[in-house]
């Protein structure tokens, strides 16, 4: 389980600069930010992508080279060299911060040939649904390593180790996905009818034993060489639950560690999430996207959306304890394909509503603690130049609180649309408590009880320069700004 108080951080983004320094960049920051707070971090995909130093990792080529070998144009991976990332984690693990490891094992893109297999072409928009008849197809399905001549593994990967592909050398201009003869596309069961099965590249078998082993075989590598602490896995709907049940006990089995275990399950259907819960016995933990997207909607629709309503249908709501809560991250950042970025006026109330209630483990994103600048191309094919705000400041008060005086009872007044607080009442090693409270609309103010009587607190984020001191049984009116969130906290 999470540690209760705990705060993860996502140490990526999308568009993190393809130079190499990452892991050297994390190894420098991991004091600083173990010192505001931080227990863990979620770095990105360490391994070889198909496309070298450029690729962001979810193109899986090479899970055993983590930028170690000369494949696909460069030795070191988008974010460093091999002995960078062991590095990195030693950096983290002498502070005290948990690492966990970006894992995909959906997919593998990048083949080193193409072997022929018999293939129905499907339909990416409706995957139950055949465009043309079995025939012989060209895939890029074998997966040989030539740049690690065998070293960690001999296996090679061939078609039968896959169940589709995306790609038919004999028919460039055809866009289609290809199911091999005998087989059928895998996800959780759950996937609108399965219409949406496949995701990328050369899916995985998960359902062949030779797979499951060879990944298994992996995993145990992986965590004895770097001494990871869990694992974060991708796009958990497309692949069936058991086997990342399977694969999680087989690792902590042999490696002797708990191995904490976050999905990814990208759906706004608590009840998906639900599921999936239920089906891995609770041993992993999901992103709450339902609680991103109410975000999400918050951000855009101003002092329409109810702000009582917040949490409704979310996984931190009905399973909090297996709820990781984030804010934005790399899928729905600007200029990517799951695009639905919580507003910047709105991104302070999100992270107090994470970071500074009892409910949920918090990731932090990136590109929102320091800020992000890049340019690419958006649906409409414009370039477009995004310049994404640092909310470090207030992050790091938040922080703050939370180890401070986030303890104790917790009370809510959620009671208006465009106004609700709460407050945490402190306990007898955290005296003087807290109070959160936020508008959408006008200026604002909640009479709330917080902590012992006669004491006087102060907004940390400034937004208010008013002193608050409570009566003798604790109870007083706590204010904000229009449009905006503020944070009392004790004076001393």
């Amino acid at each position: 389980m999470a540690e209760p108080h705990g705060v993860i951080m996502q140490y990526f983004h999308w568009y993190t600069p393809a130079d190499g320094s990452l892991w050297k960049e994390f190894a420098d920051c991991a004091h600083d930010l173990a010192a505001v707070g931080i227990t863990a971090v979620w770095l990105p995909p360490a391994y070889k992508g198909s496309s070298g130093g450029f690729d962001t990792g979810y193109g899986v080529y090479d899970l055993y080279d983590l930028g170690e070998f000369d494949q696909k144009g460069s030795i070191r991976t988008k974010y460093g060299t091999k002995s960078e990332y062991l590095n990195a984690i030693q950096a983290a693990k002498t502070v005290g911060i948990n690492v966990y490891a970006d894992v995909i094992l959906n997919h593998m893109v990048g083949g080193d040939a193409t072997e022929e297999v018999e293939a129905t072409p499907l339909s990416w928009e409706n995957q139950k649904d055949a465009i043309g008849e079995t025939r012989t197809i060209k895939a890029w399905t074998q997966f040989a390593f030539p740049g690690r001549q065998g070293q960690y593994s001999t296996m090679e990967w061939h078609w039968w180790h896959f169940d589709a592909v995306d790609y038919d050398a004999n028919r460039e201009d055809e866009n289609a996905i290809y199911v091999f003869k005998g087989k059928f596309l895998q996800d959780d069961g759950d996937l609108e009818d399965r219409a949406t099965a496949f995701l990328i590249g050369c899916d995985l078998d998960t359902q062949s034993e030779e797979v499951r082993a060879a990944l298994k075989q992996w995993g145990d590598w992986y965590v004895e060489t770097t001494q990871v602490d869990g694992f974060r896995f991708d796009a958990v709907k497309h692949v069936r639950s058991d086997f990342f049940s399977d694969f999680l006990r087989h690792c902590r089995d042999e490696t002797g560690q708990h191995l904490f275990a976050m999905g990814e399950y990208w759906s706004g259907d608590v009840n998906l999430l639900q599921k999936f819960i239920d089906r891995t016995g609770g041993h992993i933990h999901l992103f709450d996207i339902p609680l991103h997207y109410n975000l999400s909607r918050a951000s855009r629709s101003g002092d329409r959306y109810d702000l009582t309503t917040i949490f409704d249908q979310t996984l931190v709501q009905q399973q909090p304890e297996l709820a990781v809560t984030m804010v934005d991250n790399h899928d729905s950042q600007p200029l990517q394909a799951s695009e639905s970025t919580i507003e910047p006026w709105f991104k302070p109330h999100a992270y107090a509503l994470i970071l500074l209630r009892q409910a949920g483990y918090p990731c932090i994103f990136y590109a929102d603690y320091y800020g992000a600048h890049y340019t690419d191309v958006d649906r409409e094919g414009r370039e477009r130049d995004i310049r994404l705000d640092s909310y470090r400041w207030l992050i790091d008060r938040f922080l703050h609180v939370r180890y401070t005086y986030a303890f104790g009872e917790q009370h809510d007044y959620f009671d208006h649309p465009n106004t609700i607080g709460w407050t945490r009442l402190g306990d007898s090693e955290h005296p003087g408590g807290m109070a959160v409270v936020m508008t959408n609309g006008d200026k604002s103010c909640k009479y709330m009880k917080v902590g012992p009587g006669n004491r006087t607190y102060y907004d940390i984020t400034e937004q208010s320069e008013v002193l608050v001191t409570t009566d003798r049984e604790g109870w007083g009116e706590f204010c904000c700004v229009e449009g905006s969130v503020s944070v009392w906290i004790p004076r001393h």
